[in-house]
């Protein structure tokens, strides 16, 4: 278990990806021989199921790793949460830190609501194209003012209820609420807080309606109902010290889901939001065994009782107010769930665990004792009690994700949930460091090669002969039916193994990418490996995530030079199904990815982009440019229909020229993908100048450096690389711009979607 002393604040800290070229462990070819490693096989025509995108959230993820992981969802969460007036931008710590009403970092507090810590969340989240899942209270208490500074309101005042154990060293009048090991008694709640109904959530759902719309028009798409509620009595002692019951959870539930269900009927809702096992079976009333408020309850298990109510509310007023049954999960090993890397035997238990997410004949390693197997257990509870319910864990953490360990389990984690059906999930204690482990397990998946490619969007059968040396999980995409192998050698040694493959026709090449502990900056490609229909034989590095992209035999692309693993294919095949291309050349098909774009090509993109694909050039006289068109007359109309929209000012003032065969530079390419975006009078916010570690105030192009970091933070060109110096990204201002990056930044400009 976890948490934090107060809300994160989501500082943003780029660094971006280092291209590494590593040498590292070659693949056989695709003949069988004796292997050493446990036999693999994947059936792609079995277990066919669809992988929920949200299955690879975080919480409080900075902006640069959002946006680089393509991050689905984003989660506002933890005990903070629980004590957050969102009208004065205040959280309360609980017993994390005394107890204290803390005001979030606000330079304008004069404005809030707006401009709250919760409103930037939101607005981080659109930038990158992530869902939000807000948390909203149903304790019944939110902190009561918004102090500055200290002395801040606290729950266990020394000058009010005496000498206590731990007082905070900042604010030696607020204590820890025990004195000589004993807990008080008696505290006034509002002290720091006031009370709040439901009706309080229904006016910040309005708030957020009016700033960002409801749920189905791109706003918050999802609440979390409050924070660990079992833990209450002890997090927020001083507000709620008597334990939870049953009965109250299912009154709190009733009462806040039908306010949010009334508030915005497309918005989905998360609960009951409990801490770890026993909160599964028993309500804080009765801790952690059968006791009397179990008994008053039929004897039931609680996540069971509680679905069944959450149905009974459906039939009673034909209104679903629970979505997701939402429980959190940690190790509960020994030293699993830590920062640490650990002794040898904790990193041991670090990958042996994770068999507790889905495993039945798993025993638990720790207190707990017995299995656990909790996302078939989770979907044997919806299926008896509420069909139709999905499944989500919004707070995990197997530790360790500083080191290669803690992304061996990540990565294992995320392949599990893909498997098990898991709907969604997000990441606790997400790193801020970019080039954590633990990040680039999310990236193998996510963002493996830097252009956005991404593990396969259906699961498909997959197995290992022992999974505790070698696991793996196939997908494939649905766009293209490409199939998509994550192997994970949780072991020291390199192990050789044969895959064995059915259910699937593949070319006779896979691309293979990998992660390991020979190089922890960097994604490696490496030498493509072999296949047949039967399958291949292939060697993994100790300690090492291995993703292999096995394209179909049956895929038809509409380029001979752009075939479906391709690390561009969709967003070039997107702007030829959104007509935005026809390609350079058409017998045969070819669009030339490698090509240098020029002013002349980009005057094409530029106008189909910001026009629409059936944009037809102005007719002539075309006399605005006073260029020699010789060998570019096809380009003249369009650069008179860029000058004629607002698109350019040519490349010279006097004489006016717009110089058709100047290739485009990426720092150019910056400007014309944001006025895409966002219109030909688009100026883009004032430029920090320190996220670059190439990009110094006497460059020439520093004239660019506010397009070069928008465009960069919105996702229309990522970094060219990461300066091994200061772990900063880097931009490359006069790097050229290709035809096959020409598709990606206008596919990511316009939105346009992928095949």
């Amino acid at each position: 278990m976890k948490h934090t002393i107060s809300l994160f604040r989501c500082l943003l800290i780029i660094v971006m990806l280092a291209a590494c070229a590593f040498g590292d462990v070659p693949f056989a070819s695709a003949t069988h021989s004796a292997a050493a490693g446990p036999a693999l096989s994947v059936n792609a025509a079995a277990d066919v199921h669809a992988i929920s995108p949200y299955i690879y959230g975080m919480n409080f993820a900075t902006e640069a790793i959002a946006a680089d992981l393509n991050l689905p969802v984003r989660r506002w969460g933890g005990n903070s949460t629980t004590r957050y007036n969102w009208q004065l931008d205040v959280h309360n710590t609980g017993a994390d830190w005394y107890y204290e009403n803390i005001p979030e970092d606000n330079a304008h507090p004069e404005l809030l609501p707006n401009g709250s810590a919760s409103d930037e969340f939101i607005e981080q989240d659109r930038r990158t194209s992530t869902d939000t899942i807000m948390t909203v209270p149903l304790i019944g208490w939110t902190p009561k003012a918004r102090r500055e500074d200290h002395p801040y309101d606290c729950g266990f005042k020394v000058s009010k209820y005496g000498a206590q154990d731990s007082t905070d060293y900042w604010d030696p009048d607020c204590g820890n609420g025990w004195h000589n090991g004993v807990q008080l008694t008696g505290n006034n709640p509002t002290d720091t807080s006031v009370a709040i109904t439901s009706s309080f959530v229904t006016a910040w759902i309005n708030h957020l309606k009016g700033n960002y719309g409801t749920a189905a028009n791109g706003g918050v798409m999802f609440y979390n109902l409050d924070n660990e509620p079992m833990l209450w009595n002890s997090t927020h002692y001083d507000v709620h010290p008597n334990p939870v019951t049953y009965d109250e959870m299912r009154d709190k539930t009733y009462a806040y889901a039908a306010a949010i269900k009334a508030a915005d009927s497309s918005a989905q809702t998360l609960g009951p939001v409990e801490w770890g096992w026993c909160a599964y079976f028993y309500s804080a009333a009765d801790g952690c065994y059968p006791g009397a408020d179990r008994a008053a309850h039929g004897n039931m298990d609680f996540v069971p009782w509680y679905l069944q109510q959450m149905k009974a509310y459906e039939q009673a007023h034909g209104v679903r107010i629970l979505d997701y049954l939402d429980l959190h999960v940690y190790p509960q090993v020994d030293g699993v769930y830590s920062d640490s890397l650990g002794s040898a035997a904790v990193q041991s238990a670090r990958l042996r665990s994770t068999r507790q997410l889905w495993d039945p004949s798993y025993v638990h390693e720790g207190w707990i004792g017995q299995p656990v197997y909790l996302i078939p257990r989770m979907e044997d509870w919806v299926a008896n009690y509420y069909p139709g319910t999905k499944l989500a864990i919004t707070e995990y953490n197997w530790g360790a994700l500083g080191y290669m360990n803690g992304a061996l389990a990540q990565a294992d984690i995320l392949g599990i949930f893909g498997r098990e059906g898991l709907d969604l999930a997000t990441l606790w204690g997400t790193p801020d460091d970019f080039n954590a482990p633990g990040i680039f397990a999310f990236r193998m998946y996510r963002n493996y090669d830097g252009a956005g490619s991404a593990f396969g969007d259906t699961s498909v059968q997959s197995s290992s002969a022992d999974q505790s040396q070698l696991a793996v999980y196939a997908a494939k995409r649905s766009a293209s039916g490409t199939l998509t192998l994550m192997v994970i050698n949780k072991t020291a040694s390199t192990i050789t193994s044969d895959l064995a493959l059915s259910g699937f026709q593949p070319v006779d090449t896979a691309q293979v990418y990998r992660y390991s502990s020979a190089n922890l900056g960097a994604i490696v490609k490496q030498a493509d490996q072999a296949v047949t229909s039967s399958g291949f034989t292939a060697s993994y590095p100790a300690n090492s995530i291995t993703l292999i992209v096995i394209p179909s035999s049956a895929s038809q692309t509409t380029f001979v030079d752009v075939p479906a693993d391709h690390p561009l294919y969709a967003y070039i095949q997107a702007l030829y199904d959104n007509g935005y291309t026809a390609g350079c050349s058409t017998d045969p098909m070819m669009y030339c990815p490698d090509t240098i774009l020029d002013r002349a090509q980009s005057a094409v993109f530029m106008l189909r982009g910001q026009m629409g694909s059936g944009y037809t050039p102005p007719a002539a006289p075309w006399n605005t440019f006073g260029d020699d068109w010789t060998g570019f007359e096809w380009a003249e109309p369009w650069a008179e229909g860029m000058y004629q929209e607002g698109l350019t000012q040519g490349c010279q003032s006097s004489p006016l020229m717009f110089c058709p065969s100047n290739q485009l530079p990426r720092v150019e390419a910056s400007v014309f993908g944001l006025r895409m975006k966002y219109g030909v009078n688009y100026t883009p916010p004032a430029a920090s100048g320190t996220l670059f570690a190439d990009f110094p105030s006497t460059d020439p192009s520093y004239w660019a450096i506010d397009w070069a970091e928008q465009a960069y933070l919105d996702g229309l060109l990522p970094a060219c690389g990461t300066d091994s110096g200061t772990g900063k990204p880097m931009f490359c201002p006069s790097q050229l711009v290709d035809r096959g990056w020409g598709a990606y930044l206008i596919v990511k400009a316009k939105n346009l979607p992928l095949p």
